[in-house]
C-alpha cells in the first residue's frame, strides 16, 4: 500500500469515526503526495457535508473520474458548460446520477433560464412528466435514441452547483415542483426503503418491523408504486398533493416532497449519511419544509420517537 493510499484510509476511517476535521487533514495530505480523483472525490463531499459548497462543488466534479461511481460524462460534439456567457444561448443539463438528484438540482433551471439561456432539460423517464408540467422548458426521457435542438454548450445537473456558485445562503429552495392533488385515503405518506441497489441502502431503509410500525400510525398510507399503483413521479407527486405530511427514509420520494413545498421528515442512517444532509443539522437549505431525524445506533428508538411525534 502507498503512502497516499494509507492517507487516504486513514482519513476514510477519522470520518466514519465522526473527526471530520482529522479526515480533512489526512485527505489533503494524501492530495498533497499523489493527487487523484477518489481522494478529491472525498474530501469534496467531506467539505460539502460540512456546508464548505465553494470548494465542495469544485471537488465534487472529479465524481466522473472516479471509474468505481460509474458516472461518466457523455461524449457529445458540443462544448461543457463552465462560466462561458449563456445570453441567448441554447444549454442542455444531462441527467447526473439517481432520480432524488435530478430532483434536486432540476430548481436550477429557471436560474438558467434567468441567465438568458434557452434549456433543454434530459431526465430519467420516470420523471419525465413531473418536470414536463413543472419547469417550463423542453424536457426530453432519456430512453433510446434521444433528439435534442442543437446546443451551444451542455452540463452535468449536478455541476450545476459549481457552475453557479452555489452556496447554502443562496439555494433557490422554495417549492417548484407542484401536482394536482389525487384523493388518498390516508394523510401521512411513508415511504420505508430505497432502491436495493444503492450503496448505503442496507443502512438506508428500514427493517420490516420498523417499516410496519411507521405504517401502524392513524392515517399512514405506503408510498411505494407498488402499493400506490403510481406509473411515475408525477403520479406519486399527486398523492403527494393530498397528504399532511411525508415520512421517508433518505431517498428520492423524500426529495420529491420537499421540492414540492410539502412538510416531509426524513429519516437519515447512523453510516454514510449523504452529504446534502449536512453533519448535525435537523433542517435543510435545499428543502425549508424538511426536519432531519438522525439515527445514532438502530432505527427501533427514533422510529419510536417519530411515531410520538406523528400521533402527538
Amino acid at each position: 500500500m502507498t503512502p497516499a493510499e494509507m492517507l487516504h484510509n486513514e482519513a476514510v476511517l477519522h470520518r466514519h469515526s465522526g473527526r471530520p476535521d482529522l479526515a480533512e487533514k489526512a485527505f489533503r495530505a494524501a492530495l498533497s503526495v499523489n493527487p487523484n480523483p477518489t481522494t478529491e472525490y472525498c474530501l469534496g463531499v467531506l467539505l460539502l457535508s460540512q456546508g464548505r459548497y465553494e470548494e465542495g462543488f469544485a471537488l465534487y466534479e472529479a465524481r466522473t473520474r472516479v471509474p468505481e461511481l460509474g458516472i461518466g460524462k457523455p461524449i457529445l460534439s458540443f462544448t461543457e458548460w463552465n462560466d462561458q456567457s449563456i445570453v441567448g444561448k441554447r444549454i442542455l443539463i444531462w441527467p447526473d446520477q439517481g432520480f432524488g438528484d435530478q430532483i434536486q438540482f432540476a430548481r436550477f433551471v429557471p436560474t438558467l433560464r434567468e441567465m438568458g439561456a434557452e434549456v433543454t432539460l434530459l431526465c430519467a423517464p420516470a420523471l419525465h412528466r413531473l418536470f414536463s408540467r413543472n419547469l417550463g422548458v423542453l424536457v426530453l426521457s432519456a430512453s433510446g435514441r434521444v433528439e435534442f435542438p442543437d446546443p451551444d454548450f451542455w452540463v452535468m445537473g449536478c455541476s450545476l452547483g459549481h457552475r453557479l456558485g452555489v452556496r447554502p445562503e443562496n439555494i433557490p429552495n422554495g417549492a417548484y415542483l407542484t401536482a394536482n392533488a389525487k384523493r388518498s385515503k390516508g394523510r401521512i405518506g411513508v415511504v420505508t426503503r430505497g432502491d436495493p441497489r444503492h450503496v448505503n441502502d442496507a443502512n438506508r431503509s428500514l427493517s420490516s418491523v420498523d417499516a410496519a410500525t411507521l405504517l401502524g400510525i392513524p392515517g399512514a398510507i405506503s408510498l411505494h408504486p407498488e402499493d400506490t399503483g403510481a406509473a411515475d413521479f408525477a403520479a406519486t407527486a399527486a398523492i403527494i398533493a393530498n397528504l399532511d405530511l411525508v415520512i421517508s427514509v433518505d431517498t428520492a420520494v423524500a426529495h420529491l416532497a420537499g421540492a414540492m413545498g410539502k412538510p416531509v421528515w426524513i429519516l437519515l442512517p447512523n453510516h454514510a449519511v449523504d452529504w446534502r444532509w449536512g453533519l448535525s443539522e435537523n433542517n435543510s437549505p435545499w428543502y425549508p419544509t424538511a426536519r432531519l431525524f438522525r439515527n445514532t445506533e438502530n432505527f427501533g428508538s427514533l422510529i419510536d420517537e417519530v411515531v410520538s411525534l406523528a400521533m402527538g
